[in-house]
């Protein structure tokens, strides 16, 4: 068959598959950057530890803001199953009540300090810069894919991190 004959949304499908806009240049999207790889299990809301769960993080918001994609593997087809967020203290701290806070947020500090955060891909110095930036972030985890569920049913859970301490203040 030749391709004057191929339907051209075929066409643009494959393109579009293979990294390629229609103009012939790669367009660079909201999903691009997610290059901090950050592995940390999770105190799941039952009380059970869960992972270690794979963060992809990239930084938003100026810097105030690291947003990661979570996943249970390193597998190229694994699957999304939540996000985190890790947000500067100070704004965490301003605009979350003390009651949610405790609910739902974790003190990634705390989380280092423990030795429960590995930072990967990375040269040891690098890791030391993340790990320090991290450090002033408190953590939101919304789990989208609960394990055992044969697909995202809808349910959104918030696991925190493994020996979460509550704030008095």
């Amino acid at each position: 068959m030749s391709l004057k004959y191929t339907c051209p949304v075929v066409i643009a499908a494959c393109l579009l598959m293979s990294g390629m806009s229609l103009a012939g240049e790669k367009k660079n999207g909201p999903a691009e950057g997610y290059t901090i790889h950050v592995s940390a299990s999770h105190q799941m809301e039952d009380g059970t530890v869960g992972g270690p769960y794979h963060h992809y993080c990239k930084p938003v918001e100026q810097g105030r803001i690291l947003q990661c994609l979570l996943f249970k593997s390193t597998d190229p087809d694994a699957d999304l199953i939540g996000v985190e967020y890790f947000v500067d203290k100070e704004l965490a701290r301003k605009y979350v009540p003390l009651i949610q806070w405790n609910r739902h947020f974790h003190d990634h500090e705390v989380e280092i300090a423990a030795g429960r955060i590995k930072i990967l891909d990375v040269t040891p110095e690098e890791a030391s810069v993340i790990a320090r930036k991290a450090a002033g972030t408190d953590g939101i985890i919304f789990e989208l894919w609960q394990e055992g569920q044969p697909i995202p049913d809808g349910k959104v859970t918030f696991p925190t991190s493994v020996g979460h301490v509550f704030r008095t203040k």
